[in-house]
């Protein structure tokens, strides 16, 4: 991950120093799909998601000439997304005021690592419901840390909490997570 923030920092420089549009390219390869994901978990629309995650690139891009001030431009994408999503919605109509306790995250176990290669598909579908059933803001929290690899500073910022209580919710999540495991190998 230390890895990826780096190659995110020197496109950025990149970015706001040459205006590089080949440094745009592959920040935009880095960043769209995880935008669209986050977006779409609000939104529930492929489409909508689509066009907010697009215009938080685009919104990078037009600010390229600031984005040396921002600390953190994953941090900085998603608050954009998700605001976008938020105000998406407001303006559709598609739900009153929403809460982001009140957001259902979709959690996917697609990018595996050897790893989970390893978990059998029963196991897989027993953790899979087990994270869908878990509180909305738990999910929501689970899903950034685990399924996008951001940090729990990042998570913090990005949902507006503290974090203490992204740690919290992580906890619970790997908490229920470990009893189903642990019933599924007759480990309890």
């Amino acid at each position: 991950m230390a890895q990826a923030n780096h190659e995110i920092d020197y496109l950025v420089n990149e970015i706001a120093v040459n205006n590089s549009e080949q440094a745009y390219k592959r920040l935009f390869t880095l960043l769209f799909a995880r935008l669209n994901r986050f977006a779409y978990s609000i939104l529930k629309c492929n489409e909508l998601a689509e066009e907010v995650a697009s215009d938080v690139m685009i919104t990078i891009w037009r600010n390229r000439g600031n984005l040396l001030s921002i600390q953190n431009i994953t941090v900085y994408a998603f608050v954009v997304a998700k605001n976008k999503s938020l105000n998406m919605l407001k303006q559709n109509n598609q739900a009153k005021l929403i809460s982001i306790d009140d957001i259902e995250f979709d959690v996917s176990f697609d990018n595996l690592t050897p790893e989970q290669i390893l978990i059998n598909g029963e196991l897989k579908k027993k953790i899979e419901g087990a994270v869908q059933s878990l509180p909305p803001k738990c999910k929501s929290v689970f899903k950034l840390i685990k399924e996008d690899g951001l940090s729990y500073k990042e998570v913090a910022e990005i949902l507006n909490i503290s974090i203490k209580t992204v740690d919290a919710q992580m906890v619970t999540a790997t908490r229920k997570i470990c009893l189903i495991v642990r019933a599924e190998y007759n480990l309890i």
